[in-house]
């Protein structure tokens, strides 16, 4: 671990100017302290912004919620209002990482977290993520566990969040404060970047910008949704693929659809054609079927994950299913 500076802050202005020097922001640091001790991260200096006034989860509107940035995973997984309104959320954040890790990151942590692609951790190996120009040794690597959608030329990788799966199927907004203190909202869509040609840009936010709340618009009730995860092992393992489902049916027809995919794109992915085939049909056993037949369009898959492919629509299926019911 190369030597780094520390300080703590207790306001947000404190943390913005900190921040605005080059600091990097540290809450619960169950990422950013592996990749400092793997020398994949060396920065000069933490700012600790565990004590600023970010962990409150508020109702919005008629339905939504707002979920400060520093709220705990197992917090939020266990909040009343989340599991109630939003149990697709609770779901994916109880089939994150081990129970000890739950209890100290946070949700801004959460969806700021780096990939977990093997050659990005290896700082022998290339990879233009942590180094710009020097190649993805993932694509003639083994990349069993890679992306096959949102890929480019110059990265593979995918982004392990489980929640930000959950974030994007429902359309989540991230609320970011600038160094003005000016807040501005970003739609989850666009606050996790595909990779393209500038994979090492992850996340549209701004030098020493912090965020402040994942707000979830309202949906339409009565609204039904929740998480699957298909992984290697049980407990304590990133997804090969996972489902975030929402459902609206009114009248025996689904009038609202919101489906994202996990651990097969370079950010989660969602799954506007398996939308699309829902919308305006009745639930039935040949509709999840062929609206999860959609699930991978556009898949590029590498030589060891073709799989994911076939296993992407399986795992649609299924929780489309589960969630709406068979009829």
């Amino acid at each position: 671990m190369h030597p780094f500076s520390y300080t703590k802050v207790s306001t947000t202005r404190e943390a913005l100017n900190a921040g605005r020097s080059g600091g990097r922001y540290i809450a619960g640091g169950t990422t950013l302290v592996d990749l400092m001790r793997e020398t994949v991260e060396r920065p000069d200096t933490l700012v600790d912004i565990s004590g600023l006034p970010l962990r409150g989860i508020t109702v919005t509107g008629r339905g939504g919620l707002r979920i400060g940035a520093l709220v705990r995973m197992a917090e939020a997984a266990a909040d009343s209002k989340v599991r109630t309104t939003f149990p697709v959320i609770s779901q994916a954040l109880e089939l994150s990482a081990s129970a000890q890790l739950r209890n100290m990151a946070t949700i801004g942590g959460n969806i700021m977290q780096r990939t977990r692609c093997a050659y990005f951790r290896d700082v022998t190996a290339a990879c233009n993520k942590r180094e710009p120009g020097s190649g993805c040794a993932a694509l003639k690597g083994v990349n069993r566990t890679h992306a096959i959608l949102g890929t480019s030329g110059d990265c593979v990788a995918t982004h392990p969040s489980d929640a930000a799966v959950a974030f994007a199927a429902l359309e989540a907004r991230v609320h970011v404060l600038g160094s003005d203190g000016r807040e501005r909202s970003i739609g989850f869509a666009d606050f996790l970047l595909r990779p393209g040609s500038t994979p090492h840009r992850e996340q549209a936010i701004h030098r020493g910008e912090l965020i402040t709340a994942v707000e979830i618009p309202v949906h339409p009730r009565p609204l039904v949704s929740g998480y699957l995860k298909v992984r290697d092992r049980q407990s304590y393992e990133f997804a090969l693929t996972s489902a975030a489902v929402a459902l609206h049916v009114r009248g025996g027809v689904i009038r609202e659809a919101r489906v994202a995919a996990g651990g097969v794109g370079t950010v989660p992915w969602k799954l506007s054609a398996v939308e699309r085939h829902l919308i305006g049909e009745r639930p039935s056993e040949a509709l999840w079927t062929a609206a999860a037949a959609r699930a991978a369009d556009g898949a590029r898959p590498l030589e060891h994950n073709r799989f994911k492919v076939d296993l992407l629509k399986r795992t649609v299926e299924r929780q489309l299913r589960i969630v709406g019911g068979s009829r």
